[in-house]
This record gives structure tokens, C-alpha cells and sequence, in this order.
């Protein structure tokens, strides 16, 4: 079976570890180019490849500025993954609150000694 290409959308997007590292830098805020390649240590043409991949499914916007070009993050594409994960945020939420149970149990069985 074929790899899905990268730029089709968000899911495929930031499965990449180096697209979410750039997603969390500019979570902070607008950022030059030259910045988040000297926050990630990254080449810059490898910076590059991977903004334009996120301009592609929309998660990053550029402006230019003079000779800058900036980028930020637009999380709107990231709805259908939020929306996606939510059954499994609810289960684990569940599952937690069953540990929590179990937890509480075992103190009282150790005080109760």
C-alpha cells in the first residue's frame, strides 16, 4: 500500500516529529524563519521543506516583512484531529478515574492495617 503524501492533511502533516516541533515554537507566537532554525538545529533548507509542507494543510501562515518572511500557526486544521482523539481522551479520562478508585482502596486497606 502506498504512503499517504504528507501535504493531504493535518494527521499526515504532524505525524512528522520535526512539523511538531515547529508547531510547538510557533504555538508561542510569530517567528522568522532564521529563529526556528536556530532553535531547532536544523539546516535551514530543512526548516524550509518542512513550513512549506505545514503551509500546505494550513497549519502555517507566512508573511513578509521587509526581507523576512514570518510564520505563525493557524490550529484550525488541527480540529479534526482534536475532534478525532476526543472518544480516546474520554476512555482514558474513564480509565483514570477507575485507577483513581483503586488507588483510594489500597490507602485505606494500608491505614486500615
Amino acid at each position: 500500500m502506498a504512503r499517504a503524501a504528507t501535504t493531504t492533511d493535518a494527521f499526515n502533516a504532524v505525524a512528522e516529529p520535526r512539523r511538531r516541533q515547529i508547531l510547538d515554537l510557533l504555538a508561542a507566537g510569530e517567528r522568522p524563519v532564521n529563529d526556528l532554525v536556530e532553535d531547532l538545529g536544523l539546516a535551514q533548507p530543512l526548516v524550509s521543506k518542512h513550513l512549506r509542507v505545514l503551509r500546505e494543510v494550513g497549519l502555517v501562515q507566512v508573511r513578509d516583512e521587509g526581507r523576512r518572511r514570518l510564520y505563525r500557526l493557524d490550529a484550525r486544521p488541527l480540529r479534526s484531529i482534536s475532534e478525532w482523539l476526543r472518544p480516546f481522551e474520554q476512555a482514558m479520562s474513564e480509565r483514570f478515574d477507575l485507577m483513581d478508585d483503586v488507588i483510594q482502596e489500597l490507602k485505606a486497606q494500608e491505614d486500615g492495617r
